[in-house]
């Protein structure tokens, strides 16, 4: 072998080591693990679906659990499944999460939290064009608003007593629709994106406090939402759609739950959550060096699927407004 090769192989060798190295130096903010085992973690929308399915994790991890959402009978519903599962009693509480007000005094009964599951959502798909305004503002206010006075409500019961009691996190439910707008998804989407501006810069101001904020994606999730969703949301919504697989909310809630312990950032629920991840990193904080390599590295590769999949989409569209026309 030739010195000129020699020098390329090793060149091949030392790019990937100095950029390992170089990200260990840079990466921000720093690993962490985040216990959950004898800490309290408080959940919205825990009464069904994803949230009830993360209460059921928590209970068995040895957490004390305290969900909350709008209707009792659904609360006492949900507390008794997981008492009935797990032997373990959970602390309920009914409140609409578009009232700070309710919120400050559920949180001041639940007393100091260690984990804030952030987990409330709805959804009404439809064109933009054809969607009521009031349908535009519920999703805005529950999804959005709701997350801002949640968080708002809690963080002083999260951040007390935070140095005696080990690291603390906020978790916020999104969704891959919160990755990338879908068609039929435009009020839903901008809800869900917004959550990413708020996680960003949240976890700013909080990081000295030793919080650590998750944002989760999951993918389309087996709930009672998703069915009555199925039902009305517009034929093109349903063809793009079909491109990801829908997830059970068991295994949601055991990512979600395994993310937040070790206090990722980006918590992607499936192999194509994992990729708009990578896809859409841009400016978000990173733990991991080694995913942070992954992103940079796959950085131009993502780009060309996401390109692939707009190609695909609007080539759905064009064939579905053919056919009407």
């Amino acid at each position: 072998m030739t010195d000129a090769n020699l020098a390329y192989l090793s060149l091949l060798l030392l790019f990937p080591l100095g950029l390992l190295v170089v990200l260990y130096l840079i990466a921000r903010p720093r690993p962490v693990r985040v216990p959950i085992k004898n800490r309290h973690v408080f959940i919205t929308g825990g009464s069904s679906g994803i949230g009830l399915a993360l209460a059921h994790r928590a209970a068995l991890e040895g957490a004390r659990v305290s969900i909350l959402a709008r209707s009792i009978d659904k609360l006492e519903a949900a507390k008794q499944e997981i008492l009935l599962a797990t032997g373990i009693n959970v602390a309920v509480f009914a409140a609409d999460v578009r009232d700070y007000d309710a919120l400050s005094r559920a949180v001041e009964e639940a007393g100091p939290i260690d984990v804030l599951v952030v987990n409330q959502g709805v959804f009404v798909p439809q064109e933009l064009e054809r969607q009521g305004l009031d349908e535009v503002k519920f999703m805005l206010d529950v999804n959005l608003m709701g997350a801002f006075n949640m968080v708002k409500a809690a963080l002083p019961a999260i951040k007390l007593q935070r140095r005696d009691h080990g690291p603390g996190s906020i978790a916020l439910m999104s969704s891959q629709a919160g990755q990338v707008g879908i068609y039929g998804y435009t009020a839903y989407s901008a809800s869900k994106f917004g959550l990413r501006g708020l996680a960003e810069a949240l976890q700013q101001e909080v990081i000295a406090d030793d919080i650590h904020v998750s944002l989760i994606f999951p993918p389309d999730t087996d709930t009672p939402g998703l069915v009555e969703e199925t039902k009305i949301r517009p034929q093109l919504t349903s063809i793009i759609a079909a491109s990801s697989g829908a997830m059970k909310a068991d295994e949601v809630a055991k990512r979600a739950l395994n993310g937040i312990k070790s206090g990722s950032f980006i918590i992607p629920c499936n192999f194509e959550g994992l990729l708009l991840s990578i896809a859409t990193a841009g400016l978000s904080p990173q733990r991991s060096v080694l995913m942070a390599f992954v992103e940079i590295v796959a950085a131009g590769i993502t780009r060309f699927a996401a390109l692939c999949f707009q190609w695909n989409w609007y080539g759905s569209i064009e064939k579905w407004h053919a056919k009407q026309h």
